[in-house]
């Protein structure tokens, strides 16, 4: 399918053309020959991390009971995590999860059998709205190495309000064989049978289709006791159950709005006393009022121990509210427990420590000295990090007293001498990411860009980068990032920030400077930016994040002065050819129309009409140091490809959806570079690798290296061969290379 290069007039000849047809197969885990030919077995990859450390939301944290060293981690939409001090990192254990299990990457909670060190279970479902799928758990009696699996028939909210709250999940501590599950929407759930199946149990609390439901369960001795989000502050939040049948309203319970919900639970075996830390929301954002109390099971008496009140203010006027956040005590120590403020946003967050029983107690921010020197992003542009944010995730470790953990929305810190902080991270990436580019020169060989923390220089893939996050300005989300195909030193990017919304670079990305101007729609809706070949013109298009469609804007002067592209069709993404400064490309994916431009972006007319419409998601990609090569990748319709700078399309066919679409450096002995795509075929939804033209795949990630959604980019390296580079929607950059 190679086609010699043509000129621009002979590529941009003619007027709109249909999509013709042609049959190349696009199969996983094989490659067959065009014309039917001898089967090629799938090449063996490695995976692995390109590391950042952490830049997700920890929601919650488990030592185990039991066993020294070992400890579990749930992300909001990352998977779980294992922890071995021997080790000193994380190890993933839902990998294996796949395209279609997308929505049980976000873990809603975990438990672990105190008597049974080996056994691990996970309540697993990302969303509880209409459009997402059921729950599962996964149990384990190897901590996570193999899983069997149970489908549920209700809903979970890993990656919703209330994410953070407490586990929900518990093994009975009378009997190993039963577990309780709380639900959000739908009660308590009961399993007789270690987690195989689940059954409705009696609650005396009624769901909503709304609210939080069960927000958490303990053990306090033989009893469990289950929080309820769904209280106006005066009804029942809090209940317990003796004899694992039937529950009531615990007594004497606190009330009000800074008790409204009841957020975390640990239980000081030693004392016979339960701590609960209260909000007025679920959190981790809306916070502000909460409370700290402990009951003495013993005797049924309540204390408030809440270290300090909501509402005042701080030094400079501003209002000082939050709620109450983690909680956990000190197994070896009577009386001593930790809990943690959350969305406290002016006097920013804090673990406070008591000895006492929570008579007294000490903010362990006001000593605290960190080394974020391993993941340098943790800094967000500054001089150096804070405590951090949305802690509700907080631990201690049963067989050391001096050592705490604590999540926050970017990170985990740890100390053992509670003073000195460090990310505790290794092995555990979160982000969200969503612009990938592979330099053909330069000391780094991956620019990436995520939600929450922008892009990222990686001139290691081992080790976080040296830089942190981009600044200048600083993005709390990237929408665009691009490179000057023949002037890989120029790159630009766009994303969400509070000083700026687009950057450009002269030095690969390594250092930014703001553009001098900006549209006044940028601020609100920054989208996708293109740069031609040679790094003279740029195209940002805008795009809400509601969805609204607004008039995409070109620079010819480093983003000075910005003219509306009135011709460019609202909401597509610019594509800049890779070997002609004067060319771009842009998908119209509400009619089916290619638009192309040989003014250098000034203008733009319809090219091939009568293409797949409608498609939600879609990649136009060109393939590099060609002109007019084009590859159109559609969820739903799968793969298309012009060579003709966009006159014509011809669809690849037996690959029924293609997601993203990337190139990397060609295999020895052949003329085009490898294609990486992932795509699906009758048998799986699976990542690829074609080396001629896409006559041929291979499936190069296997079973256990699914990472659940992972459509959002992709690319190979073009000075390494076979390395590609995945985009995740919670396990970071992935990074696979031959074996």
């Amino acid at each position: 399918m190679r086609t010699s290069l043509l000129s621009r007039r002979a590529v941009l000849a003619g007027t709109a053309a249909t999509a013709a047809l042609t049959t190349v197969p696009c199969l996983p885990g094989r490659a067959h020959a065009a014309d039917g030919g001898a089967r090629a077995a799938a090449p063996a990859y490695r995976w692995r991390n390109a590391v950042m450390g952490g830049t997700g939301f920890i929601t919650g944290v488990l030592f185990h009971p039991s066993v020294r060293g070992l400890a579990y981690a749930r992300t909001d939409i990352g998977g779980a995590y294992r922890w071995e001090d021997r080790l000193g990192r994380w190890t993933p254990l839902t990998d294996h999860l796949g395209w279609d299990d997308w929505n049980l990457l976000g873990v809603e909670s975990m438990a672990v059998d105190p008597a049974h060190p080996d056994r691990l279970f996970l309540a697993l479902g990302t969303y509880a709205q209409s459009w997402a799928g059921n729950g599962a758990v996964l149990r384990s009696e190897d901590r996570g190495t193999t899983w069997q699996r149970t489908d549920l028939t209700v809903k979970l909210g890993a990656n919703e309000d209330g994410r953070g709250c407490g586990e929900r999940l518990l093994v009975d501590p009378r009997d190993s064989d039963t577990l309780w599950l709380g639900t959000r929407h739908d009660g308590l759930l009961k399993s007789t049978d270690r987690g195989a199946t689940w059954k409705a149990a009696p609650f005396p609390a009624t769901p909503s289709t709304t609210g939080q439901g069960i927000t958490l369960l303990v053990a306090a001795g033989r009893a469990v006791y289950a929080g309820w989000g769904d209280s106006d502050g005066t009804a029942p939040n809090l209940y317990r159950t003796t004899d694992g049948t039937s529950w009531q309203a615990v007594p004497g319970r606190p009330t009000g709005t800074a008790a409204k919900v009841p957020v975390r639970a640990a239980y000081d075996r030693q004392t016979r006393e339960l701590y609960v830390t209260y909000a007025d929301a679920p959190g981790p954002n809306g916070q502000s009022d909460g409370s700290v109390h402990k009951l003495c099971t013993a005797n049924g008496k309540w204390t408030e121990v809440t270290p300090v009140e909501p509402g005042g203010t701080t030094s400079d006027g501003s209002a000082d509210t939050f709620g109450y956040g983690g909680v956990a005590v000190d197994a070896r120590r009577p009386g001593t427990v930790v809990v943690s403020t959350n969305n406290r946003w002016a006097a920013v967050d804090t673990v406070h420590r008591s000895t006492d029983g929570g008579r007294t107690w000490t903010s362990l921010k006001d000593t605290a000295v960190f080394d974020v020197s391993e993941t340098p992003y943790l800094t967000w542009g500054g001089d150096k990090p804070k405590f951090g944010w949305w802690i509700q995730a907080l631990a201690l470790d049963p067989f050391d007293s001096r050592h705490i953990v604590y999540g926050t929305g970017a990170t985990l810190y740890g100390t053992r001498d509670l003073r000195n902080w460090a990310p505790q991270i290794r092995g555990l990436e979160e982000a969200s990411v969503v612009q990938l580019v592979s330099p053909p020169a330069g000391q780094a060989h991956l620019l990436s860009g995520s939600r929450d923390i922008g892009v990222m220089y990686h001139e290691s893939l081992t080790a976080s980068p040296s830089r942190g996050m981009a600044t200048d300005p600083v993005f709390g989300s990237a929408t665009g990032l691009a490179q000057a195909a023949l002037k890989p030193s120029y790159v630009v990017r766009t994303g969400w920030g509070d000083h700026g919304n687009g950057a450009w670079s002269n030095d690969g990305g390594q250092t930014w400077q703001p553009f001098a101007a900006q549209p006044s729609i940028a601020k609100d809706a920054p989208g996708p930016i293109a740069v031609n070949a040679d790094g003279t013109v740029l195209l940002w298009s805008f795009v809400h994040w509601d969805g609204t469609k607004h008039p995409t804007y070109r620079s010819a002067d480093n983003g000075a002065t910005w003219t509306e592209v009135t011709s460019f069709p609202k909401g597509a993404t610019p594509v800049a050819d890779p070997a002609d400064p004067t060319r771009f490309y842009a998908y119209d994916t509400g009619t089916g129309t290619l638009h192309a431009s040989t003014d250098e972006g000034a203008t733009f007319t319809a090219r091939a009409s009568g293409l797949a419409s409608g498609d939600n998601q879609f990649k136009l990609a060109a393939a590099p140091g060609r002109s007019g090569d084009l590859w159109l990748s559609l969820k739903w319709h799968g793969l298309y490809r012009s060579t003709d700078g966009g006159a014509g399309f011809t669809k690849v066919s037996s690959c029924w959806a293609s997601y993203c679409l990337g190139f990397g450096k060609a295999a020895d002995g052949a003329s085009y570079p490898a294609i990486y795509q992932v795509g699906s075929t009758e048998d799986s939804t699976a990542v690829h690798r074609s080396d001629d033209e896409a006559k041929t795949w291979v499936r190069i990630n296997d079973d256990q290296h699914q990472w659940g959604w992972i459509g959002e980019t992709i690319t190979g390296d073009p000075r390494v061969y076979g390395r590609v580079y995945l985009a995740t929607n919670g396990r970071g950059v992935q990074y696979g290379e031959p074996v």
